[in-house]
């Protein structure tokens, strides 16, 4: 008999360990109470980069008479709404499509666990069905965080659902957290003509990024007319719909701030409630609490993705759904988020993979550190990239690569050369070595690498340094 696995989501780490689970020989179930893709392929990453790529161009259209294209691009918002939707429906299709190819049974509703062996799910009609298995895959992933603010929850606020979902761009925008979530979106309506603040209650925007990057990233928004209020709270929100005030308050001053509409964005928090986990005997905190195997206190109970907490990104939710898929089939996999790398789209981009500077600092660990300016990069001024860095970070003494840091034109793409360098155990010695095409923005990489040794060529070099 054909070991028997359930996973409960259906969302990116979900859906991977479903098919995984299958091509190993396993009978599968999965259970998703709303749609498959979960939150990355519906209200998330997909239609979120959908709705940045409407509005680069259009943005991009309206200020090309620098490289002698002259236009006067108009924007046809159902339009943009309507690729983003159709953007999502071929990319559900084609999981749906994939797990029927696999034969996995997908069953629609909310699960909760009865045992450490069965689950009850329950549809939306209120009908109840028991599912037996011998393991289980806990995908639930993860939803907004609601601060206990005075009038947070008021209906002039919006999360980042309803921000993908409006009827038209708002004439202005209050962005509440500079993390990803919030800059993306502040970029994409600032892009569409959105007069946008952004408050963040730490000293600066993307707290989990190299605040080198960060920090330049901060200044070239506030150039291209964002208001970025760091280090400052948000006392209370007001207003009803189409009308906002917010009270905010920096070294000790408060100012009331105004807008058509509050994007509320301070983070997320894992999905668990309702699952009746102490019925499974299966632990948890802030999340469900995992091993290096994903496995729960209960032997025959994965968790992964948001729902743990480890790393809130689709692309671990995916590693790891394969991972705890093959365990369950008797393999002995270990997650490894160290060198899982993370993406900012915002413009220009920010990806990184590693360790950041200020970590190493904090570490007492001693570095070597590379950084070329993207100013001195030929393609990156051919997209008309005004600033930017690539900056790697090696050991002191072994030379090997330890964290990878960009900003700048494509970095979530050529972030992944770095990526497989550190799966590699490889030195910026190696990575100098590798001939990089030109002109390519990664080019900046090899000159980075080459920094680390004082060996930069279209830059000077650290003369201390030298050996």
């Amino acid at each position: 008999m054909n070991k028997r696995i359930t996973v409960i989501g259906g969302g990116p780490g979900g859906y991977v360990a479903a098919i995984r689970a299958a091509q190993l020989g396993a009978d599968v179930v999965l259970v998703e109470k709303e749609r498959i893709g979960g939150t990355c392929l519906n209200v998330g990453c997909i239609p979120a980069k959908a709705l940045l790529d409407s509005a680069h161009v259009f943005y991009e259209a309206g200020h090309s008479s620098e490289i002698g294209v002259m236009a006067d691009p108009i924007l046809d918002w159902e339009k943009v709404q309507s690729r983003r939707k159709n953007v999502i429906k071929r990319l559900v299709r084609g999981v749906e499509s994939l797990l029927k190819t696999n034969k996995i049974r997908v069953i629609k509703g909310s699960a909760s666990f009865d045992s450490p062996s069965q689950i009850t799910v329950t549809d939306a009609d209120g009908r109840k069905e028991s599912v037996e298995s011998d393991y289980f895959i806990i995908a639930t992933g993860s939803e907004p965080s609601i601060p206990p603010i005075p009038g947070i929850d008021g209906e002039c606020c919006i999360d980042s659902t309803g921000a993908l979902e409006l009827d038209h761009v708002p004439e202005s925008l209050i962005v509440i957290g500079g993390g990803v979530i919030g800059i993306e979106l502040a970029t994409a309506y600032h892009h569409f003509g959105t007069k946008v603040c952004v408050v963040e209650m730490m000293d600066h925007i993307l707290p989990n990024i190299d605040t080198e990057l960060s920090e330049a990233l901060k200044k070239d928004m506030i150039h291209d007319g964002v208001d970025i209020r760091t280090a400052t709270k948000v006392c209370s929100v007001d207003g009803e719909k189409g009308s906002a005030r917010v009270l905010i308050e920096h070294a000790g001053n408060q100012e009331n701030i105004t807008a058509e509409t509050v994007l509320v964005c301070i983070g997320r928090r894992s999905r668990i409630k309702g699952l009746d986990l102490e019925k499974a005997g299966v632990k948890y905190e802030r999340g469900i609490c995992v091993d290096e195997y994903l496995r729960t206190s209960a032997d025959n109970i994965y968790a992964i993705g948001d729902c743990n907490g480890k790393q809130m990104l689709a692309h671990a939710a995916s590693e790891q759904g394969m991972i705890a898929a093959e365990n369950c089939m008797g393999m002995e996999q270990r997650y490894d988020g160290s060198i899982c790398p993370a993406g900012v789209y915002s413009s220009p981009e920010i990806a990184s993979v590693g360790i950041s500077e200020d970590r190493l600092k904090e570490a007492g660990i001693e570095y070597r550190k590379g950084v070329f300016p993207l100013m001195a990069n030929g393609r990156s001024l051919i997209h008309r990239c005004k600033s930017g860095i690539v900056k790697v970070l090696t050991g002191e003494k072994d030379g090997k690569v330890l964290g990878v840091h960009i900003y700048g034109p494509q970095a979530t793409e050529i972030i992944h050369e770095a990526v497989i360098a550190m799966e590699m155990k490889a030195t910026a010695g190696d990575l100098a070595k590798a001939i990089h095409a030109h002109p390519t923005v990664s080019e900046a990489i090899h000159e980075a690498a080459l920094g680390t040794e004082n060996r930069m060529i279209h830059m000077p070099n650290n003369l201390r340094r030298l050996r």
